[in-house]
């Protein structure tokens, strides 16, 4: 029955029958080897890779998000070291026209420039140093007639 069964196809194979692929040749059996060879070098550096990640990112995770501050120390040795002083609260007042008012601000280092409507129209631009309580520049802005 099982003779009826293959008669009408030739090229169907049993699968009891041996199905070896035949062996390639030398110079193509050394092309297989250097690609699987590539491959697991590819692979083992994926992994080194991926691994350096999460090293990382558990790191990351587990670092205490507290900022560390370090203790004071003297470098004269055998004397205690004082702790830092905050910087005293500074107060001054800028004199500016009656009925000036303040358009914007912007502060660098020391210094506050100050951007002001005039009591007449016209804007003006005042650079105060607010460690010497004093006004260094005054720039009045206007049209070139």
């Amino acid at each position: 029955m099982q003779d009826r069964y293959h008669q009408g196809y030739p090229d169907h194979q049993s699968y009891l029958e041996d199905d070896r692929e035949p062996p390639l040749d030398p110079a193509m059996e050394r092309v297989r080897r250097k690609m699987m060879r590539l491959l697991a070098v590819s692979i083992g550096i994926m992994l080194i890779g991926l691994m350096a990640v999460l090293v990382a990112v558990v790191y990351k995770v587990n670092r205490s998000d507290e900022p560390q501050t370090p203790e004071p120390r003297s470098d004269i040795p055998g004397q205690e070291a004082a702790a830092p002083v905050p910087p005293a609260i500074i107060e001054s007042e800028i004199p500016l026209a009656p009925g000036t008012r303040l358009l914007s601000q912007s502060l660098s280092g020391d210094h506050v420039s100050l951007e002001t409507l005039l009591p007449d129209g016209g804007t003006e631009i005042v650079v105060y140093d607010f460690r010497t309580s004093r006004i260094i520049a005054r720039m009045r802005l206007g049209t070139l007639d």
